[in-house]
């Protein structure tokens, strides 16, 4: 399988229901479309079903996945058929460009990135999380350690995210960005004060990570799980988390304005 197109397969594994349990939050929607500013025309790229997307620009998406494509709601956005890695645009097509909890699964994300510098006037978004900050949650930690093993060593050291960013896209901006205790994007972190969740196969189908780890170290992390919600041992261990209302973990909110 060539790797320019890994995260259509990954995506086209996991596609089915995806819209079911990744929806757009709102409160971190907000934060994304304060960050692009007063930006007219946005690319979104790795775009998948539309989550974040603001309604109120001109939006491009562009999405390797066809069946993420084909999830997209009535009145999406266009969808462009295309990898991160080779945007099919001119040199400053856009007055900006969007990528949310995407970048990890590019086959080149330092040529991802440049190639959304490029397109973009403006400036360049993405939420992600640094990869330094991977065993701050509590499921990481304690369950997947494999989970640190899916980012390459050198980005796992403090401070190497962010001089990669900085070193690719130019001046940036590194925000903390809390995710809600009720949150209503799936994503991997996004059930932190809703632990039996994770035990919910469906739920678990909609994250890439889970697919990225053996089935056998996922099997045994989640009997494991189970095992500390029953017996109480997850509430000793993370009781205090409980009466949170958001958690800053390791998701940031990065803005690159030139």
């Amino acid at each position: 399988m060539s790797k320019a197109w890994l995260s259509e397969a990954i995506y086209d594994q996991i596609g089915r229901g995806y819209s079911n349990f990744r929806r757009t939050d709102p409160r971190i929607a907000a934060r994304v479309e304060a960050a692009l500013g007063d930006a007219r025309t946005v690319v979104n790229v790795g775009a998948g079903t539309g989550s974040y997307e603001p309604s109120d620009r001109e939006v491009t998406a562009v999405e390797p996945s066809q069946l993420m494509i084909a999830q997209r709601p009535p009145g999406s956005a266009p969808a462009v058929r295309a990898s991160a890695e080779r945007l099919p645009f001119e040199d400053d097509s856009f007055d900006a460009a969007m990528a949310i909890n995407t970048d990890h699964h590019w086959s080149d994300r330092p040529g991802g990135l440049r190639e959304m510098r490029r397109v973009a006037r403006g400036p360049v978004v993405l939420v992600n999380a640094d990869p330094a900050l991977a065993r701050r949650f509590w499921l990481t930690r304690g369950y997947l350690p494999g989970y640190v093993n899916l980012t390459p060593e050198p980005s796992r050291k403090d401070g190497h995210w962010r001089h990669e960013l900085r070193r690719l896209l130019g001046d940036v901006e590194i925000e903390p960005l809390p995710v809600p205790h009720d949150c209503r994007d799936g994503f991997y972190q996004a059930y932190w004060r809703r632990p039996h969740a994770y035990l919910d196969p469906r739920v678990r189908d909609s994250i890439s990570v889970f697919p990225r780890l053996p089935e056998r170290e996922v099997a045994s992390a989640m009997e494991l799980l189970r095992r500390h919600l029953d017996d109480g041992t997850w509430e000793e261990r993370h009781g205090e988390i409980l009466s949170l209302s958001e958690l800053d973990i390791d998701l940031r909110l990065v803005t690159a304005v030139s």
